[in-house]
């Protein structure tokens, strides 16, 4: 069924076009280019499915990565193929879709070698070429299969992973398969159909294995769905991606974006990630029961929370506090929690001077107290059932991931596509990628992986003048232009070579930081290199932008504005052009309109 469940695509007479079209490999790439070609709507007035750019474009990065395995020698093929059936054109039509071809050929290679693109069928074929199977005959697929029981993964990735990608292929492909068929039923092409209703009735299911047999290994399909269905598990095989979805939907409400990192845990400890997270989610789905109300549902918030936190530990009474609408000073959300060396598995909320250092609450009494602990108490006990799975912990107020539990969350937001480095990884970026990421983290995390950065780069002025460079850059223009400057604040300066500060003293963004910054190590610096638009950005960043009275908020830009040349309209003026999402949101409060 494979070589003929796709018919009229014109295979026959595009091969007979030319000798160097009977090349067993390029006739393989020819049958796949047109049939994907022909599946995906193109028309086949001529004989042969036509390609029009969108078409080519989709078929190169898209549909080849998803269903075919092609041999790394054999990947020029396939752009080949689109060129000549490129050639048959003439004029602009010709052009165009050359242009495309030679546009996604890099990308085109790129997909399909990512291991982020594998299926379990394009895996195990290129595990079976790499043993000498010939990968047209059923029979030796089978017995080479047999043969690589316990076969590892490729770099990169993981079961669940290529169980995803495997069960996105199936979907596609099928649908691909329903819409040809109903298209030609609509509109009967003079090319003849490209399905049969013989072959439709076998099932759309089948005429998919079918296919992919034919573009993997020619019974791998049946091999993979029966005998050896243990090399290829499907969504049965991993509860935990419950938990991993409800990670990505608290990950998408704190950034809204999966793309968007989570800071590299400090430690993370290799362990059984899968077994690890089946038992995660057997406690999450434990303490959704009635017995762990009223705080069970949050579970995966828990864990994500901590996560986000580069897994530094947070504090029971304050996460309680939070859930009964407390008010917790914003300023003091990521204020850290010491961790002791032991403590009662009674939970106790912790004395009123630190819940004041915790919370921010002014003057909480005994009665406020004991009111919080009964709250405190049933998230505790919350936390304990986590922490029976040895990934979480709780010792006091304290609770947090162990390095173990760290790698298993990390695992289970990057099978969701969440960007989750490692702190190798991270340590690895560019300067405007670690501070893009940083940017969106805690302070305290933010400033050790930002001097794990400079370390990993032996602290040299170049990385200095680098990352400083990047501070003014990245967001420029956008509302997170703030927030990414202010990243100055958590780096340790006093370690920083001379040269690199004093060479950001022109930057226009940070300058102004930079000339602080030597004047605290009481190093020489020339102010007049600053320019004004840093001077302005200082002035601003300064100012109290939400906390305390309108009134103390706009005095202290007054006596800022009564320093500067030209007075307050004129600093008005700089701020608003260094920064104007910044200015409008920290002058408007207090009346002053932007020019």
């Amino acid at each position: 069924m494979a070589e003929t469940v796709l018919t009229n695509t014109g295979l026959d007479s595009f091969l007979d076009g030319a000798p160097e079209h009977r090349d067993p490999a390029f006739a393989r790439a020819a049958e796949a280019v047109l049939g994907l070609l022909a599946l995906r709507g193109a028309d086949r007035a001529t004989g042969l499915p036509e390609p029009t750019p969108g078409l080519v474009r989709q078929l190169l990065v898209e549909d080849l990565p998803t269903f075919v395995y092609a041999p790394p020698d054999q990947l020029a093929h396939y752009p080949a193929v689109l060129g000549a059936l490129a050639a048959r054109f003439d004029g602009v039509r010709r052009e165009r879709i050359t242009a495309v071809v030679a546009e996604s050929a890099p990308d085109f290679e790129r997909a399909m070698n990512d291991p982020g693109n594998l299926t379990w069928h394009r895996w195990y074929a290129s595990l079976l070429r790499t043993v000498g199977a010939d990968l047209t005959d059923p029979e030796d697929v089978r017995r080479r299969l047999a043969a690589l029981d316990g076969a590892p993964l490729p770099d990169g990735a993981r079961r669940a992973h290529l169980m995803g990608r495997t069960a996105l292929a199936d979907v596609l492909l099928s649908e691909a398969l329903t819409r040809a068929y109903v298209r030609d039923a609509e509109a009967p092409p003079a090319a003849g159909p490209l399905l049969t209703d013989h072959a439709v009735a076998t099932g759309i299911g089948r005429l998919a294995a079918a296919l992919q047999d034919r573009w993997t290994a020619a019974g791998l399909a049946e091999q993979l769905a029966g005998p050896y269905a243990r090399f290829a598990p499907g969504p049965e095989a991993f509860p935990h991606l419950v938990l991993a979805d409800a990670l990505l939907d608290e990950h998408l409400d704190y950034h809204g974006d999966p793309a968007a990192p989570v800071p590299p845990p400090p430690a993370i400890e290799a362990g059984p990630v899968e077994e690890d997270a089946d038992s995660l989610i057997r406690a999450v789905e434990e303490l959704a029961e009635e017995e762990f109300e009223p705080y069970g549902g949050e579970a995966p918030h828990l864990l994500y929370v901590v996560y986000q936190r580069g897994c530094a530990a947070e504090s029971v009474a304050r996460k309680a506090a939070e859930y009964e609408d407390w008010t917790v000073d914003p300023a003091l959300e990521d204020l850290a929690v010491p961790v002791p060396d032991a403590a009662p598995e009674e939970y106790t909320a912790p004395p009123l001077p630190e819940l004041v250092r915790l919370l921010g609450t002014a003057e909480p009494t005994e009665a406020d107290r004991a009111r919080l602990e009964g709250a405190a108490r049933d998230l505790a006990a919350v936390l304990d059932r986590l922490a029976a799975t040895g990934l979480v912990f709780r010792r006091g107020d304290a609770f947090g991931l162990t390095p173990r539990g760290a790698g298993v969350v990390r695992y289970l937001l990057a099978v969701r596509g969440v960007t989750a480095p490692d702190a190798a990884e991270a340590a690895a970026w560019t300067a405007p990628e670690v501070v893009a990421a940083a940017g969106g983290w805690p302070a305290s995390v933010a400033a050790r992986v930002l001097a794990d950065w400079l370390h990993a780069r032996a602290d040299t002025a170049d990385a200095w003048s680098g990352l400083l460079a990047a501070l003014g850059t990245v967001h420029a223009g956008t509302p997170d232009a703030a927030a990414t400057r202010g990243l100055f604040a958590v780096l340790d300066t006093a370690g920083a070579p001379p040269e690199a500060l004093r060479g950001a003293l022109r930057d226009p963004v940070v300058g102004a930081y930079a000339l602080e910054a030597l004047r605290e190590r009481g190093e020489p610096a020339d102010p007049i290199q600053v320019r004004a638009s840093a001077r302005a950005l200082h002035v601003l960043d300064g100012l109290p932008a939400k906390k305390g009275p309108l009134e103390s908020r706009r005095a202290a830009f007054d006596a800022a504005a009564a320093d500067w040349p030209g007075g307050s309209a004129a600093l008005v003026r700089a701020m608003a052009a260094a920064d104007r999402h910044e200015t409008e949101r920290v002058l408007r409060p207090l009346g002053i309109t932007l020019p």
